[in-house]
């Protein structure tokens, strides 16, 4: 069974880890920018699908912080990512339903001065509703959701953010429009961040603001084209009494990527990798270090591959055999 580009889809959504900014509280997006490259709006056949991806982010600090602490503040960051696709074969409203879980491990780091260190697991991703409707088979989809951020990933440190988890829970809704025709996947995924005041300090992170975009063309079994994201914050963070009203990170931020995807369909399983690098990053609103600002964001490039493939696909209807018909 060839799989489809909305697994590719459902994979990318997976791609699920903050950015070594996380250093500072409230630094940048729960999920990694870029996540929906190589998503469709379309869905696969009924039946269970896993995921398995990596990827890894290497980059400098840029904003304002350079100021203070230079221009080759390394940041890395590497996650291992392990997903469900469930796909029941329901419809509803006309549209096709799915639903996603997706756990990720991360490890990230700083450089010096900074030198920090994290790993663990990450806030459990959910994804209890999709909706996929195909535009009277005019070859454009259009798919809706709303993703969950669970804060059960792995805390440490006074204020719940030693770590790669997040005390916080964050809601993420999405919609995807693609052509899906004569093997082209032309989708535009735009979806936001709403974060819940942190459960420790009271500290809550302004909306985030995601829009991925996929532009590959299938020739044969091989899939490949040009692909970009942009990321940023619109609306402000609001402290609380536990850090002196100070804001801590970027209180606004833009983060602007270009880069190429390339995939191949082994009929069982499609492997697809893609990267980006990030042409522009500007942050800028913390006051915690007073009248200077010490805003910061990653700025660097992504590899990242996924292997997806089907678990299990519901068994096809019994045909009873027709009786010969007997003349005499």
């Amino acid at each position: 069974m060839k799989l489809t580009t909305a697994l590719i889809a459902a994979a990318g959504v997976a791609a699920i880890a903050s950015t070594p900014a996380n250093a500072y509280e409230a630094a940048t997006a729960q999920t990694k920018a870029g996540s929906f490259i190589g998503a469709s709006a379309g869905v696969p056949p009924p039946g269970i699908y896993m995921f398995n991806q990596v990827f890894t982010f290497q980059g400098n600090l840029a904003g304002p912080v350079t100021k203070t602490v230079g221009n080759n503040v390394g940041a890395q960051g590497y996650v291992d990512v392990q997903g469900f696709l469930f796909v029941p074969g329901w419809t509803f409203l006309g549209a096709t339903y799915d639903a996603l879980v997706v756990q990720s491990f991360v490890a990230q780091s700083l450089g010096s001065p900074i030198n920090t260190q994290q790993s663990g697991m990450f806030n459990t991703y959910i994804v209890p509703i999709e909706l996929s409707w195909n535009l009277n088979n005019s070859g454009f989809f259009v798919k809706t959701g709303l993703g969950i951020f669970v804060p059960d990933g792995t805390k440490t440190g006074i204020a719940g953010t030693g770590n790669v988890g997040s005390p916080y829970w964050t809601f993420q809704p999405e919609v995807i429009v693609s052509y899906l025709a004569d093997g082209w996947n032309l989708s535009a995924a735009i979806y936001g961040e709403f974060n819940t005041a942190s459960s420790v300090t009271g500290y809550t992170t302004g909306d985030i603001l995601h829009a991925d975009f996929t532009a590959t063309k299938a020739v044969g079994k091989w899939t490949f084209g040009p692909v970009a994201y942009y990321q940023g914050q619109i609306s402000s963070d609001k402290s609380s009494a536990f850090y002196g009203n100070a804001i801590l990170n970027a209180n606004k931020y833009d983060i602007w990527a270009v880069g190429g995807l390339i995939g191949y369909d082994f009929g069982v399983a499609n492997v697809s990798l893609w990267a980006t690098q990030e042409v522009s990053a500007k942050a800028s609103g913390s006051t915690v270090g007073g009248p200077v600002d010490q805003s910061a964001i990653p700025q660097g490039f992504t590899v990242f591959a996924t292997l997806s493939y089907r678990l299990w696909a519901p068994d096809e209807p019994t045909q009873t055999p027709k009786r010969p018909m007997i003349h005499k």
